[in-house]
């Protein structure tokens, strides 16, 4: 069964009080970047001159890393597929394991302050860092893209306005907390911005568990149900967009547009199999009605409960699902940027293990929410809009003015989701493109923001939208092909060389990249979008294999000076063997010099 109710309030003051919590959040995120912005040297400016405790640095990593998939997405694929959907937020959480045990306390101790930094530092070669910044501002636009539709969706459903216009209010806002002071002001309101995601989601998602456990038992159960949802009263859908309907058993429908291609104003049967729905056709359902699911939705609901729900197809889908998400995180350099700013290596691990702890608890709020949803919005099910079902949540299950500050309180939640992920996102691809492609001064770095979002923008207006999560996951995918078997195998394998890092991240980023592409811009079929849109389980291998057969076929490549630098990464804090350098204005560019000149003396090979 489903429930539709409204919210028992003038649409107007929905629409005020939603837009009042949104702004709050915008000025409250504004305020805390102006307090804590202090930037008095470029160490200060660039890393925070690495004096961020665990504490805040854990809250302000998974006030970063919880996006718009976290917040709106997980719900959504919970909704739409079921327990399949819960490898989503278990691998984002389980990634950190693998960034804990191989990972954290050694790229610390590195001394590196970005991943091409990293690259260059271990393998000694300019031509591997130019390629780890390319991948670098890849993965970040890949990335920048969910946060643009999610805030878009969000403005949308409470205001109607283009999507277009939330996700440019978005960016202003991270343009101008980036222009005013940078790591210290954006760890405050990171930090600050996950306790707001948290409260926006435990307190709507507690009343509406309270709520449900009030409701008749009939309704409650009818999630276990052998058969689809349906509508408990008459009820309009109208997509927003072209949809394909899944049917079972024949039905008839009232329609007011033009299914399957053919204007029709009136009754008309919708056949078992697949049904093509035009956007701006209204369908009429009638209470009581079975709910035709959107393809690769999940129909019944007991199904929806069960693994595989989609056969045995989904098994290798799955596989490489959970191949991105393990070993992405480990790959994600805005989330990697943060661990330049701990004291030291131990720090970093202490920051891993809260991270933990922080991503747990809150991911058991989005699934909650999801489960809900497919009880009380199953006309998102006929529309698509399956990313909104947290947003229209409250208004579908309660109605009344409860529901209304309860949205509002959504509605703020998910704006400060997208902010403090596009902030990083945004900082992460501006430094890459300031640092390694513009002559690397302060304007620069400026103009570099705007170019960093301005790209995502024009894709997001240029392509129809992926779900949330499902986006975010292409930029796991393309992260695990490259820069994982990067740090794996240059952490822990001394064997490694400049030529078969190249050639490793080539091959396999560049193959996941290739393959995620044609799913981000939805070109397509269904039977290929399964299996490119999640490459992990191929590329990944092909990476680590690749970089592993060419370094040993070129040895003499080893750095001469990989046992110092392996000390360096391995070595307990205690012993100070690990360096953090100061870098001004043209520091970069003497410590380069200085290192190939120090190189070339000691005989070491040329690049």
């Amino acid at each position: 069964m489903g429930r539709e109710l409204s919210t028992g309030v003038p649409d107007r003051t929905d629409f005020y009080v939603t837009v009042a919590a949104m702004v709050m959040i915008a000025l409250w995120t504004t305020l805390a970047g102006l307090y804590g912005a202090r930037a008095r040297s470029t160490s200060d400016f660039l890393w925070a001159s690495r004096t961020v405790g665990p504490r805040w640095n854990a809250a302000a990593v998974s006030g970063e890393y919880l996006s718009a998939a976290s917040f709106l997405g997980i719900a959504g694929l919970v909704f739409k597929g079921g327990v399949d959907a819960l490898w989503y937020p278990v691998g984002f959480t389980a990634g950190y394991l693998a960034l804990l045990l191989f990972v954290a306390a050694p790229l610390r101790r590195s001394g590196a302050y970005t991943l091409p930094d990293f690259a260059e530092l271990r393998l000694g070669s300019a031509r591997l860092r130019k390629i780890c910044t390319a991948f670098v501002i890849i993965i970040g636009w890949l990335y920048l893209v969910p946060q643009l539709q999610g805030a878009g969706l969000t403005v949308h459903a409470v205001t109607e306005a283009p999507q277009w216009v939330g996700a440019a209010v978005v960016m202003v806002i991270v343009t101008f907390n980036i222009y005013t002071g940078w790591t210290h002001s954006i760890t405050l309101v990171q930090a600050f911005q996950y306790w707001i995601k948290l409260t926006a989601l435990a307190i709507p998602v507690f009343v509406l568990l309270i709520h449900y456990a009030g409701e008749d038992p009939g309704f409650r159960n009818s999630l276990s149900a052998s058969a689809p949802p349906s509508f408990s009263q008459a009820t309009d859908v109208t997509p927003d967009h072209d949809v394909v309907l899944h049917v079972t058993k024949p039905m008839r429908v009232m329609v007011v547009g033009t299914p399957d291609g053919r204007p029709t104003k009136g009754t008309m049967p919708l056949a078992p199999g697949e049904n093509r729905v035009a956007k701006g056709t209204t369908l009429h359902f009638d209470a009581g009605s079975r709910v035709p699911v959107i393809s690769g939705a999940v129909v019944d609901n007991d199904t929806w409960l069960c693994p595989l729900s989609q056969g045995q197809r989904s098994l290798l889908a799955t596989y490489s699902l959970i191949v991105a998400l393990l070993l992405g995180t480990m790959g994600l350099p805005q989330v990697l940027g943060r661990y330049y700013t701990d004291p030291d290596g131990r720090a970093a691990r202490r920051t891993t293990q809260l991270v933990l702890a922080l991503l747990g608890l809150f991911y058991l709020l989005p699934m909650a929410s999801g489960w809900l949803a497919r009880l009380y919005l199953p006309r998102l099910l006929v529309d698509g809009n399956t990313d909104a079902a947290l947003l229209l949540l409250p208004r579908a299950a309660l109605g009344g003015w409860p529901a209304l500050l309860l949205g509002g309180l959504i509605a703020a939640g998910a704006f400060a989701a997208f902010v403090s992920a596009a902030t990083a996102l945004v900082v992460c691809v501006a430094g890459g493109l300031s640092t390694d492609v513009l002559p690397s001064r302060l304007q620069d770095f400026r103009a570099a923001t705007l170019v960093a979002w301005s790209v995502p923008l024009a894709f997001v207006l240029a392509v129809s939208p992926l779900d949330l999560a499902q986006g975010v996951g292409l930029a796991f995918a393309v992260a695990a092909s490259s820069f994982c078997p990067l740090l794996v195998l240059g952490i822990w394998w001394r064997g490694l060389t400049d030529t078969g890092a190249a050639a490793g991240i080539l091959a396999g980023g560049g193959l996941a990249f290739a393959a995620v592409l044609p799913a981000a811009v939805g070109v397509l079929p269904p039977g290929w979008q399964a299996v490119l849109a999640q490459p992990a389980a191929f590329t990944v291998p092909l990476a680590f294999l690749t970089m592993v057969v060419v370094s040993r076929r070129t040895r003499d490549r080893v750095p001469t000076d990989v046992s110092r630098i392996l000390l360096r990464l391995h070595a307990p804090d205690r012993l100070g063997l690990s360096e953090d350098r100061e870098v001004g204005q043209l520091g970069t560019r003497i410590w380069r010099a200085a290192a190939a000149l120090s190189r070339i003396r000691g005989g070491r090979h040329r690049r």
